[in-house]
């Protein structure tokens, strides 16, 4: 398939894709799925090898947010019935942390609900960052904790921290269909001021929200342009008690298709599986590994995840490895650039939202390797509600994490 040829010279290239390419490859037809797997797989082959980066998340605060993001169970007004709690101490975020790195995980994300931390905040998660550093001496932390205000960003940098997730979710001309408590431009904002202080930035997406091929395009577009090191992709998990509860929209088929495009558009990033693949990809989850070069180990914020121990089986079983705690995620090229910026730590995370570490969902398209002219809607798949399980374990609770 000459588009396929095309994206392949491109991606081992770092050359972007044009827009009428990345729409083709969310285009093509279940028959040619694999082989748009195996074309894919050769550029994150070409820059991640066979490895595979496990994250662990810690939710530091759960519940009670007053941002009306219509994806998230932590949302103003939201009925899901989830874990609620306030700030974990330093030592109880260190001990969940303790849980996944012994797991195999290599970065912590650690994250908080809520428009963005006050500075009383930053110094409480600058504490808890200095205690699992200082337990766990080559540990990556990455901080999720919403909209960050001048010096925030520097002052979580000297604390510690090695990145700062911050996802976009959707293209800017949607956003405010989703999101009415803040901009498009807020998040950007706060994406660029992690670059700025030297911080790995991490921003992603969610997909699954009811939006368009073209939507898609264009928030992995402006991905690119912001240079994260990190892309986390979430599949939108549709949380009873939310707005987009009945939003049922995703096939594993057409998640591979989303994680190709992403893997062609941002070819030498991490690019990570995040929230809803056991809800969305189900078996088809191997396949993923041959696209994305890092997942989260365990369970989600909000949401639990498959077994630990059936994520490693799985990536064994698949034929790659766990990326180990000495290895260097991202391209030399990259953690050069990296280090430009201050940091040389190689990769990231995320949220989704901004919780987006922790939940998420696609539309489908036409059937050659051709653009189709508008995006069509895929036939609607059976809602998988009994795959939707609320977290009642690990961080908050008195029961053992999973990892």
């Amino acid at each position: 398939m000459d588009l396929l040829n095309t994206l392949v010279d491109k991606g081992l290239r770092r050359e972007l894709p044009t827009r009428e390419e990345a729409l083709a490859v969310l285009a093509t037809s279940d028959d040619d799925l694999l082989d748009v797997v195996a074309a894919a797989g050769k550029v994150r082959r070409h820059w991640f090898g066979r490895r595979v980066k496990l994250n662990y998340l810690v939710n530091l605060k759960s519940g009670l947010c007053p941002e009306d993001c219509s994806y998230c169970s932590q949302r103003l007004g939201s009925k899901a019935d989830i874990l609620k709690y306030t700030w974990l101490k330093p030592d109880e975020a260190s001990r969940a942390a303790a849980a996944g790195l012994a797991g195999g995980a290599k970065r912590v994300c650690l994250v908080a609900s809520g428009r963005g931390p006050t500075d009383r905040d930053v110094d409480r998660v600058s504490e808890t960052i200095r205690t699992i550093k200082e337990q766990n001496e080559h540990v990556e932390v990455c901080a999720c904790l919403g909209l960050l205000s001048d010096g925030q960003a520097e002052r979580l940098r000297e604390a510690g921290a090695d990145a700062y997730n911050h996802n976009l979710n959707t293209s800017e001309s949607t956003y405010g269909d989703i999101t009415t408590t803040h901009t498009y431009a807020d998040r950007v904002d706060t994406v660029n001021k992690a670059h700025a202080a030297g911080l790995s930035a991490c921003s992603g997406l969610i997909a699954g929200m009811g939006e368009s091929d073209e939507d898609l395009v264009d928030v992995v577009f402006s991905l690119r342009e912001l240079d994260p090191d990190s892309v986390p992709v979430n599949f939108l998990i549709p949380f009873e008690g939310t707005p987009l509860a009945k939003e049922w929209n995703l096939t594993p088929q057409r998640c591979l298709r989303i994680l190709a495009m992403v893997r062609f558009v941002c070819p030498d990033v991490e690019v990570r599986i995040a929230g809803g693949r056991e809800v969305h990809l189900r078996t088809m989850q191997p396949l993923a590994l041959h696209l994305a070069n890092s997942i989260f180990l365990g369970d989600y914020l909000t949401s639990e995840g498959q077994a630990g121990k059936a994520d490693l089986e799985m990536i064994a079983d698949a034929g790659f490895e766990v990326e180990g705690a000495g290895e260097v995620t991202l391209p030399e090229h990259r953690v050069g650039a990296a280090a430009g910026h201050g940091s040389a730590c190689g990769s990231h995370e995320g949220c989704g939202s901004h919780e987006g570490c922790g939940a998420h969902e696609g539309a489908d398209a036409c059937g050659s390797a051709g653009v189709c002219g508008t995006a069509a809607v895929p036939a609607a798949q059976e809602p998988r509600t009994d795959l939707v399980a609320v977290r009642r374990r690990g961080a908050g609770t008195d029961l053992a994490p999973n990892a």
